[in-house]
Order: structure tokens, then sequence, then C-alpha cells
């Protein structure tokens, strides 16, 4: 039972995959090779300035390549890990969610997922295009963004503890908005003690005490500016396509899944609560 399921979410995250994929080429691939375009114009403004010669990197892959096929294979293969782990928490929380139904069980799963594992995080640390970030602070970054995820499907999970537990006492409506509340303090002081991008030691270096790492306005010696900073309306499209790309996704393997699974309780009957929680 439990392998049928995973195998339905990993199909389900397979097509939720495909379709973020066409949301961004049609949406966010555009933004993305003007992000591009503007890094290679600064790395130029900013080499003349310098008095050095800018020497480009061989490409292994063309851009047109990494544009279509790269990002279209990272996002069914990201697709496909999402879906199997969807499938994994499903099956862990059939027959601890009361008398909540499967297909309502398959929404609730996914918007969990969503906000967990990438909504919470994004609030604190959005993404970026490719022109924004100090290459020394990549592994901070990716260290700081690990620790939100962690927290927020940490916390996720011992708000779903706490609200069973204010369930008796307060009834089903309350407890919910309790344990969403503790959800939202904790996670609030999480990101109140982790650092801003802009204030890691590498950007302040760089450009000053920042809030995040959006280049700033490229100056000259006598503080005239010889190239802009990044636009802010860029920015601005490239974050709200990335989280449309991810409500897509989750979206879908929750409305391809949902049938699935039903099929799947059809051909063999409601699996009791051991069978499903044994994962």
């Amino acid at each position: 039972m439990v392998r049928a399921l995973v195998l339905r979410g990993a199909l389900a995250g397979v097509v939720g995959g495909l379709l973020a994929y066409v949301f961004s080429l049609l949406f966010a691939e555009p933004v993305l090779q003007a992000a591009i375009d503007y890094e290679g114009g600064r790395d130029a403004a900013k080499a003349a300035l310098e008095g050095a010669t800018e020497a480009e990197a061989p490409e292994l892959f063309s851009r047109a390549v990494q544009g279509n096929l790269g990002i279209g294979v990272g996002i069914v293969l990201f697709g496909l890990a999402v879906g199997c782990f969807f499938a994994v928490a499903y099956c862990t929380a059939y027959g601890r969610t009361g008398s909540i139904r499967p297909r309502q069980l398959t929404l609730l799963v996914a918007l969990a997922g969503f906000l967990s594992l990438y909504l919470v995080p994004f609030l604190k640390y959005p993404a970026n295009p490719p022109a924004i970030g100090n290459g020394d602070t990549i592994s901070q970054r990716a260290g700081l963004y690990g620790v939100m995820v962690v927290a927020s499907v940490v916390f996720a999970v011992l708000v779903v503890w706490l609200g069973q537990r204010l369930q008796a006492r307060f009834g089903t409506w309350n407890a919910a908005l309790l344990a969403g509340l503790a959800f939202v303090v904790l996670i609030g002081v999480v990101m109140a003690l982790l650092p801003p991008l802009g204030q890691l030691t590498a950007n302040v270096e760089v450009s000053g005490s920042l809030l995040t790492e959006t280049p700033q306005p490229l100056l000259d010696a006598k503080g005239a500016i010889v190239f802009p900073g990044f636009d802010a309306d860029l920015l601005y499209r490239f974050r709200l396509y990335s989280v449309g790309a991810q409500v897509i996704l989750w979206g879908a393997i929750a409305l391809v899944f949902a049938p699935l699974a039903d099929r799947v309780f059809a051909r063999h009957g409601s699996p009791a609560q051991s069978d499903m929680t044994a994962v």
C-alpha cells in the first residue's frame, strides 16, 4: 500500500515538475536572461573602472541548453523528489488526523509542505536571480537557508502535535488558531535571530551594512554612477514567478495524487492506521 502511494506521489511530482517548468520557461526564463545580461554588463563596467581586462570563462553548456534542457531536467527531478516526500508525509499523516477524508488530507499535506518547505523560508531568504549574490557567501547562504527549512519543518510538526493536545480542551478551531499562533511566534524568533544576507561579513566589506545582497549602483572615484543598481521591478518579477512555480508544483501534486490515491484505496481497501503509520 505504502509503496503504491509513493509511486503515485512520484508520478504526481513529475507532472507537477513539468507544469512548473512550462510556467518557468514562459515567465521566469526571460527574467533570468535579463538578470544574466545585467551581470555581464556590470562585470564589464567594473573591469573597465578598475582598468582590467575582463576574461570570459568558457561555457561548458550554451545558454540555450541551460535555459531549456538544464532547467527542465532540474525542475522535473526536483518535482520527483518533492512528490516522493509528499507521499511519505501523506502516509505518515493518514490515520492520525481524525475524521479528515483522504482527499482533504491530500490538500492539507500539500499546503503544509508548500508553507514549511518553501514559503516560510522564502520570507526570510527569498529567491534571487543569478546577478544577485556574492560568490564568497554561497556556503553561508546555503547554511542559513537550510536552518530556516529545518526550523520551519520541525516547528510545523510540533504545532500539529500541540494542536492535537489542545483540541480536547479548546475545540478544533481554537486549537488550530493557538497552534498556528505558536508557529508564527517560534518561526518569528528564528527569523529575528538569523542575520540578513546583506550583513554577512563578506558583503559588509564590499557594500557596507545592508539588508540584502542586491547590487547597488557602481560608482567611480568621484562618486558618479557608472552602472545602475539591479532593477527592483526585475527582482520583484523573479520572486513572484518563483512563488508561482512552487504553487503550481505543489498544487499539481495534490490534484494529481488525490484521485490516484482514491484508486489505490478502492483497490486495496482503506488501510488500518498501523499499516500507514509504519513508515
